[in-house]
């Protein structure tokens, strides 16, 4: 099956304020206990794929997840394990999850051929956790709310887990959306896409953080040449958002990594290429959403020159023997930054367009006015308006000042952005030729124009 499921990190403030809520209704308490599996090597971590056994009040399971196109949702199958014999400890056995979607995946991950044997699995790390569940019926979909409160533990390092998660036990994805913003919007929690099984990840190998996200890292936008302009606008977002929401959860996390930050911005500059190119689509993008994304991408931006100036520029002046500069401090800290990502209105504005894009998603064919001949008529349109455009700028760029110049840089993104977004519509050959010949242009415009 797959699950749809939205972690919420809650602010220490908040925890005694969530209890409090969750118990104003019925509300079920179980201890979970779990350990996690993984090759010497953690080919399975490499490939986002998580085995585990996990004892659940007197139920045993093993489970394994992996990784779909979308930054909220995995594959999942369960296994039901016997009844353990005093003295006795369950062993993992990936034969258990044979001729599923995620045995393939795990088979695929281990490089498997036919018939061939699994490896060995270890145990790396564990979790103790006790949860207090409630289920809440909306808009005819059943959400599980459950506040997690526990440990998670690598040898001799022991991290805290408080967090909130949302998932979609039936019904629609958007329903399960609108109940988390309601309460990030009332408690202050944000979303996050770091796992109990990455959070066990790093704590064994002493990692604060993981890599940042780029726009090849994320997941392409997946539609058929045949689909619904709904469709393409809802695998378009859901690509801009797998970047953003990975980035932004380290930084709100407390990552420092300027390579975070810069990944986040350019998440959020693809995610307003496509507002912008794409909108027209599919009906119920807030406008609203837009401005925030303005807000952030600034604050983002003064942080990362604040970084280039201080490590990169400055100590290559120093060594030809110019003078040390003052660049002073950013406008903002990082603790500051980190705030404005938590904030209630930023992840509103996240978890708003996830609603939007799962919603859009599903719009049956017969509801729309636009069919795929008009869809790839109207992005060609934009496509060649955005080409001409950059044709005539590049000829007279010399004679552009700065400000202007800097408008064709950004029709330059917006144009490698708008033809990434619709790659699935024409010719892979042309696409790829075409994407070969913008390379060098951006290059010699410096890689931080990219």
């Amino acid at each position: 099956m797959t699950e749809f499921e939205l972690k919420l990190e809650i602010p220490a403030a908040s925890v005694a304020r969530i209890v409090a809520s969750m118990h104003k209704g019925k509300t079920t308490r179980q201890r979970l206990q779990a350990k996690y599996f993984d090759t010497v090597d953690n080919a399975l971590a490499r490939h986002g794929i998580v085995v585990r056994i996990r004892r659940e009040g007197r139920r045993w399971l093993q489970t394994a997840k992996s990784p779909t196109s979308g930054p909220l949702e995995r594959l999942e199958h369960n296994v039901t394990l016997a009844a353990l014999v005093p003295g006795s400890v369950h062993q993992v056995d990936l034969t258990r999850h044979a001729a599923t979607p995620v045995g393939q995946a795990i088979e695929a991950a281990l490089g498997l051929k036919a018939g061939g044997a699994f490896p060995a699995l270890h145990q790396l790390y564990e979790t103790d956790v006790q949860r207090t569940s409630c289920t809440v019926e909306r808009s005819g979909s059943v959400v599980e709310l459950a506040l997690d409160q526990g440990w998670v533990t690598a040898g001799e390092r022991v991290a805290e887990i408080y967090e909130l998660e949302v998932e979609l036990k039936s019904g629609r994805p958007e329903d399960a959306v609108a109940l988390a913003r309601q309460w990030c919007a009332r408690h202050g929690l944000w979303l996050s896409t770091i796992s109990k099984s990455m959070e066990g990840q790093r704590l064994r190998s002493g990692e604060a953080a993981g890599p940042a996200v780029g726009a090849v890292g994320a997941v392409a936008p997946d539609y058929q040449r045949q689909a619904t302009a709904a469709q393409v606008a809802s695998a378009v977002l859901q690509s801009c958002l797998w970047q953003i929401m990975r980035n932004a959860s380290e930084v709100a996390n407390g990552s420092h990594d300027p390579d975070h930050i810069h990944q986040l911005r350019v998440g959020i500059r693809r995610l307003r290429t496509a507002l912008h190119e794409i909108s027209w689509l599919a009906e119920g993008i807030d406008p609203a959403w837009a401005v925030t994304l303005v807000d952030v991408f600034r604050a983002l931006g003064r942080q990362r020159d604040h970084e280039h100036l201080t490590h990169q520029l400055q100590p290559l002046l120093q060594a030809a023997g110019g003078p040390a500069l003052n660049p002073g401090s950013a406008d903002m800290d990082l603790s500051e930054l980190r705030a404005l990502i938590r904030s209630p209105a930023f992840q509103d504005v996240l978890l708003g367009l996830t609603g939007f894009a799962h919603r859009s998603g599903r719009t049956p064919p017969e509801k729309h006015s636009l069919t795929s001949i008009k869809v790839i008529k109207g992005l060609r349109l934009r496509f060649e308006k955005l080409h001409s455009r950059a044709l005539k700028d590049g000829k007279k760029f010399l004679s552009l000042n700065e400000t202007q110049q800097h408008g064709v840089r950004k029709r330059l993104k917006r144009l490698r952005y708008l033809t990434e977004f619709s790659a699935p519509l024409f010719s892979g050959r042309k696409v790829r030729a075409f994407l070969a010949a913008l390379k060098p242009v951006q290059d010699a415009m410096g890689p931080a124009q990219r």
